[in-house]
């Protein structure tokens, strides 16, 4: 029960968080201006704050799951020495406590969007990435030592903040779509804009995700299918593919499609083909993160 617990709260902070990161940074490089107040293309206020607020819920949850998971008690009274003690003297809680200052700042910065807008993207940007890699001290980068772990901790760095940028806009892009009438010239360029944004994310997404695995698993291949580990790890890899084709078809198909039906005026169509490919997209990358708060439980080696 414990490992289900945890496993839910993992998953819920990896998607909470990259939303927070992904959403500021998509305000910050895709949008202009006074496009980047809340409400007039993206309801930033409400969502930033709620996903601020909700990671620090999340956060406390997650810390009081582990204490409980390696103190054994379940009285509150028994409960928060633990708590105190991992809080104050392990690199987890360190990282724990800087995560909850990152979501402070960010939940600050948001009241700032009306006034400065481009500013208060920034600052969440920044909050929303540092909470983000704190994540990292959840994994397995944190059982390796010296310049091991370091590097290990950069490439989980790197590979956090590209997946937060990916779930990012493409919640960003189906609050775009979901509009009645959406504005055909943001959405257009938006979508035009992202492709170089994108291939990047792809890039160091998949640079760093072999680079894990080498860390977490080494060269070899042989017997990882035995294990559970093995195989929640291909049915990511394969996921992940399907986001690849996903992407594929939004660039190669569905953007021009949309650039046609704007200069026609008819463009139902091609918004409602959008609408569907990035649901589907993003409901995929919701499935790999609730893969990957699994893997980040196990190791390769249990079985």
């Amino acid at each position: 029960m414990s490992d289900s617990i945890n496993i839910a709260l993992r998953f819920a902070l990896y998607l909470d968080l990259m939303l927070l990161f992904g959403l500021a940074a998509f305000g910050l490089y895709s949008l202009r201006g006074q496009e980047r107040v809340s409400g007039v293309q993206l309801p930033f206020a409400p969502l930033l704050l709620i996903t601020a607020a909700l990671g620090g819920l999340l956060s406390l949850a997650a810390m009081a799951c582990m204490a409980w998971a390696m103190s054994g008690v379940s009285a509150w009274a028994e409960l928060w020495p633990h708590i105190e003690m991992m809080v104050v003297q392990t690199d987890v809680g360190l990282s724990w406590t800087l995560r909850m200052a990152a979501l402070l700042l960010a939940g600050f910065a948001v009241t700032l969007n009306h006034r400065w807008p481009s500013a208060s993207l920034g600052l969440v940007t920044l909050a929303g990435a540092v909470a983000l890699a704190t994540l990292a001290w959840a994994g397995h980068g944190a059982m390796d030592e010296g310049s091991r772990r370091n590097g290990h901790f950069i490439t989980d760095f790197l590979h956090l903040w590209a997946a937060g940028g990916w779930v990012g806009a493409l919640a960003a892009f189906a609050l775009l779509l979901r509009q009645a009438e959406p504005a055909l010239a943001v959405l257009a360029r938006t979508l035009t804009g992202f492709e170089t944004a994108g291939a990047v994310i792809v890039l160091v997404i998949g640079v760093t995700g072999v680079v894990n695995y080498l860390f977490i698993v080494g060269p070899s291949v042989e017997g990882l299918l035995d294990s559970t580990y093995g195989q929640l790890l291909a049915l990511k890899l394969i996921l992940f593919a399907a986001m690849l084709v996903f992407a594929a078809l939004n660039r190669f198909h569905l953007s021009p499609l949309l650039e046609q039906a704007r200069q026609s005026g008819e463009h139902g169509v091609a918004v409602k083909a959008l609408r569907r490919s990035m649901v589907l997209e993003f409901c995929v990358a919701v499935i790999i993160l609730g893969l990957v708060a699994w893997l980040g439980t196990l190791s390769p080696a249990m079985e």
